[in-house]
C-alpha cells in the first residue's frame, strides 16, 4: 500500500466517520483507530523471526519530526492576531501551480475574498480564502503537506 492508497483510506474513513479499521494485505498489517480529533495510525510489516521489529506510530498529518520545519519568529503574545484555520482535511499547496510563485507571503497585505492557498482533498482543489482584510504575520502550512480539520494555516493581522 503506498501514501497515496493510504492517504485516500484515511479521507474515506473520515468522511464516513468511521471510528475503527483493520486491514490485511500480504505482509502488511494497518490498523486504523480515531479517537477525538487525532487520528492515530499503526503499520507493522511482518519480518522474519529474530530481525528487530519496532511498530511505528505517527499521528496522521504530522510530519516526522526530522521534516519539520524550523520554528518562525513568534509575534508579540500580546497582539491579537486573527488566525485562519483549514475548513477540510487535505493536502496544502502555497502557489497555483509547481514553480509558480506563493499566493501571499508573510509581510504580504491581503483583502477579504483573496485567495491565500489551495487545500487538495480528494482530488478537488479547494481554494482557502481571506476572511479578514490586513497583513500575513506568519504561515503555518508547508508546501505539499496533509493538513487537518481545523488546523491553523495562516495567522494574519487585521486592519484596524
Amino acid at each position: 500500500m503506498n501514501q497515496k492508497e493510504l492517504k485516500e483510506l484515511i479521507e474515506f474513513i473520515i468522511q464516513k466517520d468511521i471510528a475503527e479499521f483493520e486491514l490485511e494485505r500480504g505482509d502488511v498489517k494497518l490498523k486504523i483507530k480515531r479517537a477525538g480529533e487525532h487520528t492515530v495510525v499503526h503499520t507493522r510489516a511482518e519480518v522474519p523471526y529474530g530481525a528487530a521489529c519496532v511498530p511505528q506510530t505517527q499521528p496522521v498529518g504530522v510530519p516526522p519530526p526530522s521534516s519539520m520545519p524550523p520554528a518562525a519568529v513568534e509575534p508579540a503574545p500580546e497582539e491579537k492576531l486573527h488566525i485562519v484555520k483549514s475548513p477540510i482535511v487535505g493536502t496544502f499547496y502555497e502557489a497555483p501551480s509547481p514553480g509558480a510563485p506563493p499566493f501571499v507571503k508573510v509581510g504580504d497585505t491581503v483583502e477579504v475574498g483573496q485567495v491565500l492557498c489551495i487545500v487538495e482533498a480528494m482530488k478537488l482543489l479547494n481554494e482557502i480564502e481571506s476572511d479578514v482584510a490586513g497583513e500575513i504575520v506568519k504561515k503555518m502550512g508547508s508546501n505539499g503537506q496533509p493538513i487537518e480539520y481545523g488546523q491553523e494555516l495562516f495567522a494574519v493581522r487585521a486592519k484596524e
